[in-house]
């Protein structure tokens, strides 16, 4: 059974973007618009019902998703257009984006502009471009820097034995006097799928 909620929230931005888009080709939007249907929650015979489809077809493209991400739900078979990009374009394009790590689309898309004065309009055509390229948006996991396993079942075990030997009339009480980096969270980035990138870390805010 396929569970919903999947999806991260650039990678469903990109596929209701591709299912939304009127250039993008009807068979690659109606894959899009299953996934998304899929990460709210509803079934692969429900979305087959909307869609027209059977529910094995359905399971077919969240397979492809899977595995191949946005190019497993382009491939049909074929060919896609020619990039607009020449060959060295490309691979300067590679190289920026795996030093800078850059956070959106909006974000590469204006370095294209600047660097070599190439217009992406659709936001689907430049996902799809970075896919073909071999890049993915990852989500890093919020890790302390200084995390100490050990110091920490230390201090729980100490914690849990403090409450059990408090009074009625007591009770613990926790100050943080200041704290300069206050809702500091993981940010996502582009990168390429077969390096491991550092961390980005933005403090408050959505970025």
């Amino acid at each position: 059974m396929i569970h919903g909620g999947f999806l991260d929230p650039e990678s469903r931005k990109d596929l209701i973007e591709l299912a939304r888009d009127g250039s993008a080709a009807h068979r690659l939007a109606r894959r899009a618009n299953a996934l998304a249907l899929l990460d709210d929650g509803m079934t692969c015979e429900a979305v087959a019902k909307v869609l027209f489809l059977d529910d094995d077809t359905i399971r077919t493209w969240y397979q492809l998703y899977q595995e191949d991400g946005i190019d497993g739900l382009a491939s049909f078979g074929y060919e896609g257009s020619a990039c607009r990009l020449s060959t060295e374009q490309r691979e300067r394009l590679k190289t920026w984006i795996a030093e800078t790590l850059p956070r959106t689309t909006r974000e590469i898309g204006a370095w294209i502009a600047r660097e070599h004065g190439i217009d992406y309009d659709s936001r689907s055509g430049l996902v799809a471009l970075l896919h073909r390229l071999g890049m993915e948006h990852r989500k890093p996991k919020a890790i302390s820097r200084k995390l100490d396993p050990e110091k920490q079942a230390a201090f729980i075990q100490k914690y849990e034995a403090l409450l059990n030997q408090l009074e009625a009339d007591e009770a613990v009480l926790f100050a943080d006097a200041v704290h300069p980096t206050h809702a500091v969270r993981p940010v996502g980035c582009w990168a390429p799928k077969d390096v491991r990138s550092r961390s980005r870390r933005a403090a408050g805010g959505s970025g």
